[in-house]
Parts: C-alpha cells; structure tokens; sequence
C-alpha cells in the first residue's frame, strides 16, 4: 500500500516522525582533545575593560596528533579530557597557558628543549561514572630537541594509556578505564571556562523524545485524527 490516498500521507507522515525520535539524540564522545596555545595572540589580540585587560582566546586544536607533533622550545601545548562530537564543539583547556609561568624553574639546557604542558582533566559532567577528575595542572617537560610531543607528555604526566590504534587513552592515569567511548548527548554539557557550572541539554533526562519532539507527534496525530474525520464526511 502507497501513500497516495487522503490519510495515508498524513499517517506516513506520523510514522516518520516516530521513526527519527531515537535518532534525534545525537551521540558524543568521551576523549582527550589535543591543543596548540597561539603565541602570537598573547600581545596582539586583547581586549580592555574597565580594570583588568583580558587575553583573547588562543587555543588551536592541533593539526597533528601527539605522537608525530614535534614542539620547539618555547611552545606550550595543551590537552583537556571532556565530551564532544567532534573538534568543532570540543571544550579547551582552561586556566593560564603562559610559558614563562609555566616553565619559570626550568633553565634552558644546550641540546635540550622546554615544552609547556596544559592538562585539564574536565569536569565532573566530562568524567566516566564513578570517576573524580584531577585538579587542572601544569607542566614543564625538558626533552631532546627532536622530542614530541608525546614524549614530553610520558616525562611528565606518567602513566599514559594507549589503545591498539594508538589513541591516547589516559594521562596521568586518567581515566582508569574507557577510549573515546560513545556517550549519550542527553548528558550534562560540558562546562568550557573556570567556574561555569555544568547545564542540562534539552530532553527528558533517559534517551527518549524531547518535549518538542512530542508536541510535533501530538500535532501531527492531531491533523491525521482531522483527515480521517473528513475522509468520512465525504463518503457520507
């Protein structure tokens, strides 16, 4: 049967609704992201209020991974564990990223390079059920010159965990177990600044249909309950 006659449509129409409400809910994943700080950004693009001067965002997700990423002296690259469908919406390392801070007490050394580490390990919403998350740190990796980044990570925030396609897993232990695993995007969302309490995403809190999702089924049912009443007057 085809949805050519007068109810049929508004009825196929219903069906599909119903049929996309578990596909409404998007799907993220739980995961290290990988950063490089701008360093060109720190001077040349602020913005001056009324007391203080506020820097301006200069977080990049890196183009390389850790593993062929190949920093020099002087950089500061960053890593923040958290929930997120891709690199787009993914949240950045929070907290100073200043490598001059970060690296004060540790002189440069000939045949040696100094990489500043950035590790925030999320947020309680970002954390696999019954883990805590560290406090944010940071780190200052002395390394050979042609290190990368990975291996300023392993001398400085032990033990790493790698799955079998090389995925970073895990630093400093966290988290215990999981890799990029898929997480339901009826989850907290994922605060992205110092202080920012962690909001609920639209949705009925268990995976199922949003409230506006139901009010288009209800309007929906409501117009094929319409088409069959005058399909009837008709045939009267």
């Amino acid at each position: 049967m085809t949805c050519r006659r007068l109810v049929l449509p508004v009825l196929c129409l219903l069906l599909a609704v119903l049929g996309t409400a578990g596909q409404a809910q998007a799907v993220g994943y739980r995961y290290w992201s990988f950063w490089d700080r701008d360093s060109t950004a720190d001077t040349a693009d602020t913005t001056d209020t009324a007391d203080t001067t506020v820097p301006a965002d200069t977080w990049v997700y890196a183009t390389q991974g850790p593993s062929t990423a190949r920093p020099s002296d002087g950089d500061v690259q960053g890593f923040r564990f958290s929930v997120s469908e891709d690199s787009k919406d993914s949240a950045k390392p929070r907290g100073a990223a200043d490598f001059a801070t970060i690296c004060a007490k540790t002189p440069a050394r000939e045949g040696s390079k100094r990489v500043g580490l950035v590790l925030d390990f999320g947020t309680a919403a970002d954390a696999p059920s019954g883990s805590t998350p560290p406090r944010p740190r940071t780190a200052c990796a002395r390394v050979d010159d042609d290190a990368t980044t990975a291996d300023a990570l392993a001398a400085v925030a032990k033990p790493l965990r790698y799955d079998t396609n090389a995925l970073l897993c895990a630093i400093a232990g966290y988290p215990t177990t999981g890799c990029g695993e898929p997480v339901a995007a009826d989850r907290p969302k994922t605060s992205t600044s110092p202080g920012e309490e962690a909001e609920s995403k639209p949705g009925n809190g268990d995976g199922g249909p949003s409230v506006g999702l139901l009010a288009g089924i209800a309007a929906v049912a409501a117009l094929g309950s319409a088409a069959v009443w005058q399909a009837r007057r008709r045939r009267d």
